[in-house]
């Protein structure tokens, strides 16, 4: 048995190098011309761009620059497991040539691709080429020893095998055995090999320092759409209370004086507005509570996120089924910014989509808070289409979450939040 699992070990990683030398051979003879047509036709057209020319190549050649960078990261995660950020700007939708030239010869992206572009073209190369020379390179020093020097050297001459000079068959026997050790080597380097060179796409194309800079505008953006958030809610606050609560409390003030001056002479009178004052009185509670509400809600505050959105989805017009696997609670600013954002999507779902039925799920994984909203509507959706999902990724951008919309035309709609936490 344990023969049997050695010998299955072996034959995988036999698999494994032939697979990375060969992968390595594809990158080197088929990605090296294209790196070199990538950076020509950048710099040719970066120099034409005073004469009017380059504006209108440059951004649909550095475009393809972007593809061909972005091919290499998906290369590096599929064959190695590295990851490698893409942190381009965005464009903005239906931008001139000239904007788009500037824009994206102002990203730090851009040249980090030249650079990078540049290092694919020679190290890059290298690290590519060496993984398939180190496993097929030896085939030619066994064939050598099989007699392949004979026929190559019939004018006298050494044939040179690596740094041996092959003269006769002691000499040929020597690259073969030189080809065994480099076969060896490739046995437990060619994959280590293949991951290098990915290693020095990384540390060329991430670019953590331009990554820093993506994360610090990022940042300084999601800050600005919380400060608006909040003196958008805060005027809201404002408004609802002087147009609900506190103008049923004037009123009801009022009421209370003219019931004093009434209640000798009309008692009759003074009960009926004595009844209004009541009703007053208890309109501005509700008022005041739904205003509560809207901030923080009780439910929220007491029971947490899951029966909160449940509640939420007591009150929907529709049928809607929720699934919550939540082992804690996140802290509070996270929950209020799920719960709003869940309601936001919820309330676009009854208005928008025309369902049947609505599906809410909500669970933690892998330190993330995941929750994803179905409905079986008309579809459409997408996010800054006026549905107010633009401002739920707002919200959700300030605790580093992400929003996406899945809504083809016809449906279902599926949007999916999540929202980095540690649950306690």
């Amino acid at each position: 048995m344990n023969t049997d699992t050695k010998s299955d070990g072996v034959r995988a990683h036999v698999r494994e190098v032939v697979l990375a030398a060969v992968r390595g051979l594809v990158l080197a003879l088929a990605m090296l011309p294209v790196a070199v047509l990538c950076f020509t036709l950048t710099l040719v057209s970066v120099a034409l761009i005073p004469f009017g020319l380059g504006i209108v190549t440059t951004p649909a050649i550095l475009g393809g620059v972007r593809e061909f960078a972005d091919t290499r990261r998906r290369l590096a995660a599929e064959w190695c497991g590295i990851p490698i950020r893409s942190s381009y700007r965005p464009l903005p939708e239906g931008a001139n040539p000239w904007t788009r030239t500037v824009l994206m010869l102002g990203d730090p992206a851009t040249w980090r691709d030249m650079r990078w572009l540049l290092a694919d073209m020679t190290a890059g190369f290298v690290t590519a080429l060496l993984p398939a020379v180190l496993l097929f390179y030896p085939f030619e020093g066994f064939a050598v020893a099989a007699g392949l020097w004979r026929v190559v050297s019939t004018d006298g001459h050494p044939y040179w095998y690596g740094f041996v000079p092959v003269t006769d068959q002691p000499t040929a026997l020597g690259a073969a055995a030189t080809a065994a050790v480099l076969l060896f080597a490739a046995y437990h380097l060619t994959p280590r090999l293949l991951t290098t060179h990915f290693r020095l796409t990384r540390a060329v194309l991430g670019g953590d320092q331009g990554e820093l800079v993506e994360r610090v505008r990022v940042l300084t953006e999601t800050r600005r759409d919380a400060v608006d958030t909040s003196a958008a809610e805060l005027r809201r606050i404002e408004r609802d209370l002087h147009d609900g609560a506190q103008a049923r409390l004037v009123a009801m003030g009022m009421d209370l004086g003219t019931i004093e001056m009434l209640v000798e002479r009309d008692p009759a009178r003074a009960k009926q507005l004595l009844a209004q004052a009541r009703r007053n009185s208890a309109e501005a509670l509700e008022e005041l509570r739904d205003l509560v509400r809207g901030i923080h809600p009780p439910v929220l505050a007491e029971r947490g996120l899951g029966d909160a959105v449940r509640a939420l989805a007591l009150r929907l017009p529709l049928p809607t089924e929720v699934a919550v696997e939540l082992p804690g609670r996140a802290d509070a600013p996270v929950e209020s910014a799920a719960y709003f954002a869940v309601s936001e999507v919820l309330t676009n779902a009854v208005k928008h989509s025309g369902a049947d039925r609505i599906w809410a799920d909500l669970h933690h994984t892998d330190g993330m808070l995941r929750i994803t909203v179905s409905d079986d509507g008309k579809g459409g959706a997408a996010v800054g289409a006026g549905s107010g999902l633009a401002g739920v990724e707002r919200r959700l951008g300030t605790f580093d979450g992400v929003l996406a919309v899945s809504s083809p035309a016809g449906g279902p709609t599926m949007v999916t939040m999540e929202i980095p936490c540690v649950l306690s």
